[in-house]
């Protein structure tokens, strides 16, 4: 039967193990398909039940010298196994520890520091003690401990990879008696193999973060009595009503009952401000209660929080590798079998041809098989996408997978769509205009006696400027709605009506000045309602989709850094599409579109500047995002929809987020190529350095370790933000 099973890999680190693992299980009988996702060290397997069983899958993979651990059982076995957190140090402590003792062995007995330090070259007659030979053997041991049964595997599959590398160069060293040589370059090696597994260590512990935002209990109230319990998160149903007192974490999704309150959001959003929270409103887990004590009623189950929502999608961002990523991989793949086959020509090729002296040609062939090793070619890129995208995350911006963080980082073109990502999406007062005398604090008021009535996104408008302005009024009575023109009601006795231009007509009382101060806001796109009695008109109020205050500056911000074209797509008339843009300075508007006049838009965007982003709402914009390099989803919080419909997402409605995110793209793409040009280009110096005898096995070990750790170190600084 077909099923997917995951496995913890203890030991999944980087590309290499990755490649071992589908070069063990691609053959298998059964086997569909087969993800990996390094930094939670899990591979998902896709197979026939009939045909493999996931006992015969564990057996596949320990002979790569890895263990795999069903997915179900990984906690228990992290609970009884302190061997797996803490081997790697253990033996690599082991081996520095034995390699310092064989050198003080070795330097006792013999009597020479020097000839110590430099195995005995130039020294004729020069013998390693017993003793330190005995202490080296054993200092390889331990630095081997998880080297040696990785490299087997690889020469047992005939594909070559930086463990074999390393066990050839240290058995060759021993070969031609380079002892304190041999246990040098393999002790260094599990130094850099440390220092990997550490550094995807952090970035695990970085997204864990994410998962510790979350308190594990939360106060719930009884319905009946009223009495407060605290009980687990995952105990709590939807629909309990929780209480959060002041500076506590907000535990799960909900709505705002009962109180009022500041929360931080920051943790998830990036947002600098507190964010004022009322009845109604909604708050999510891992938020900061800043204000007064609060009630809200769960929306979500523990699981499917907004926050674990992430969590989960930024877990599953490795599985889409970058560009770069996979280039790296290929030439990973072909290069370290060619630079076995240099360092096999340089062993044979001089003594069989010139005459020369077969010990020195082979110590040279074994500097450049340990130079060689790719690790710190191979672990450029994937800690530094790791280190971008939670850095992303954690600002944020949630970003699926290194591919679309290197398209982030390419992006010359963006279209923006107008409603909901310039605007807000709903109809604002922008204008209270008065006539005849009465004041604007008088139409307001009027209008908003009338509009308390309707369910219209007008009226509801016209209330939220009521509210905001301080304006206080009485109820009208005896309400009259008339569908798609206005309404009429009495206001202290008298009759007045509200409604839309075409009803200011109608009532006959509208004169020449009336009609052209309407008519110049209609202009400029925006709505009118006109507010009167039965003798004139008292006042106009102007509506328009209020533009969201960040958008003129991310406009700005996006031409700073560096995008070629910024256009506005809207289904919008001309008018109103192009009040927008000029507001917000955005230079070509394309109005009145369909959603197929947004995907030609966005195809012949494509066709001229290659890289293009296009950002909207993720569900009404679809066929244009997909068309777009990638697409950008406004406001994930609390959105199914938009968190699976984009290629990235901002998590709050902040469009600031969009031109930050391209700079860090860039940011982590230069940091990637330099960690791949210092790589390459120190390998290059070495190997040219050892045709002239320049270079020991001890000296390039050096040199790899120290470059793999400098790209490690380069690539964390994209946890940080950075200056972008």
């Amino acid at each position: 039967m077909p099923r997917t099973e995951d496995f913890r890999v203890v030991g999944l680190d980087c590309a290499e193990e990755v490649a071992a693992l589908r070069k063990a299980l691609a053959d298998a009988p059964g086997v569909h398909r087969l993800d990996f996702d390094i930094l939670n060290a899990r591979m998902s397997v896709a197979f026939d039940g009939d045909a493999i069983t996931p006992d015969e899958i564990v057996a596949r993979v320990a002979k790569t010298g890895l263990k795999a651990i069903p997915w179900a059982e990984r906690m228990e076995d992290q609970n009884q196994s302190w061997w797996a957190d803490h081997g790697r140090l253990v033996t690599t402590a082991v081996s520095g520890t034995l390699l310092a003792a064989g050198f003080v062995v070795h330097w006792v007995l013999h009597g020479s520091f020097i000839d110590a330090l430099t195995s005995g070259h130039g020294v004729a007659g020069h013998r390693f003690p017993l003793a330190a030979v005995a202490i080296y053997l054993a200092a390889m041991a331990a630095g081997a401990w998880y080297l040696a049964p990785r490299a087997l595997g690889a020469a047992r599959r005939l594909q070559p990879d930086m463990n074999l590398l390393m066990l050839v160069a240290a058995v060759g060293a021993v070969v031609i008696g380079e002892w304190f040589e041999g246990a040098t370059v393999v002790f260094l090696f599990s130094v850099a193999l440390l220092l990997e597994h550490w550094s995807v260590g952090r970035a695990r512990r970085a997204i864990g973060a994410l998962l510790d935002l979350t308190p594990p209990t939360a106060r719930t109230v009884c319905p009946h009595h009223g009495d407060v319990h605290e009980v687990g998160v995952d105990e709590v149903d939807v629909g309990a009503v929780c209480v959060v007192r002041p500076g506590e974490r907000i535990p799960l999704d909900g709505a705002v009952t009962k109180g009022a309150t500041t929360v931080n959001q920051a943790p998830i959003t990036g947002e600098s401000a507190p964010v004022p929270k009322t009845v109604g409103d909604e708050v999510y887990a891992g938020t900061i209660n800043e204000g007064g004590a609060i009630e809200f009623e769960v929306t979500r189950p523990a699981d499917d929080t907004t926050l674990a929502r992430i969590v989960h999608l930024v877990q599953e961002t490795r599985s889409r590798r970058a560009p770069t990523q996979q280039w790296v991989d290929r030439f990973a793949r072909y290069y370290t079998p060619a630079m076995m086959a240099v360092a096999l020509a340089v062993a044979v090729a001089p003594p069989l041809a010139l005459g020369a002296g077969w010990m020195r040609w082979l110590y040279r062939a074994l500097v450049i098989l340990v130079i060689a090793c790719p690790c710190a070619m191979v672990i450029s890129t994937p800690v530094g996408i790791v280190s971008a995208l939670t850095s992303a995350a954690r600002n944020g911006v949630l970003v699926k997978g290194g591919l679309y963080l290197e398209a982030a980082g390419r992006t010359r073109a963006v279209a923006l769509d107008k409603t909901g990502t310039l605007t807000h999406g709903r109809p604002e007062v922008q204008e209270v205009v008065s006539l005849e005398g009465h004041p604007p604090e008088e139409v307001l008021e009027r209008a908003a006696a009338l509009e308390v009535h309707s369910q219209h996104p007008l009226a509801k408008a016209v209330l939220r400027r009521a509210e905001q302005d301080g304006v206080a009024f009485t109820p009208a009575d005896e309400f009259q709605e008339f569908r798609g023109e206005g309404a009429e009601a009495r206001v202290n006795g008298r009759r007045y009506w509200i409604g839309s231009h075409r009803m200011m007509h109608d009532e006959g009382v509208e004169t020449a000045a009336d009609h052209r101060q309407a008519e110049a806001m209609e202009d400029v796109g925006h709505s009118v309602v006109a507010v009167g009695h039965d003798d004139h008109v008292c006042g106009l109020i102007s509506l328009a989709d209020g533009l969201r205050p960040d958008a003129a500056a991310a406009v700005d911000a996006l031409r700073q850094a560096g995008v070629e074209a910024v256009v506005m797509l809207t289904g919008d008339n001309h008018g109103t599409a192009d009040a927008v843009a000029r507001a917000v300075g955005v230079e070509q508007v394309h109005a009145e579109l369909l959603p197929e006049g947004k995907l030609e838009a966005v195809k012949a965007l494509v066709a001229e500047h290659e890289h293009v982003a296009m950002i909207g709402d993720g569900i009404n914009d679809a066929p244009a995002m997909a068309a777009a390099t990638y697409g950008v989803a406004m406001g994930a919080m609390g959105t199914d929809v938009a968190i699976e419909a984009a290629d990235v997402t901002l998590v709050a409605d902040d469009l600031l987020k969009l031109p930050w995110l391209i700079r860090h793209a860039r940011r982590a793409l230069r940091v990637i190529k330099q960690n791949i040009a210092f790589a390459l280009g120190l390998k290059a110096l070495f190997i040219g350095l050892t045709f002239f005898g320049l270079a020991t096995l001890w000296m390039a070990i050096v040199a790899d370790m120290g470059a793999s750790l400098l790209v490690i170190f380069n690539s964390l600084r994209l946890l940080r933000p950075g200056r972008e």
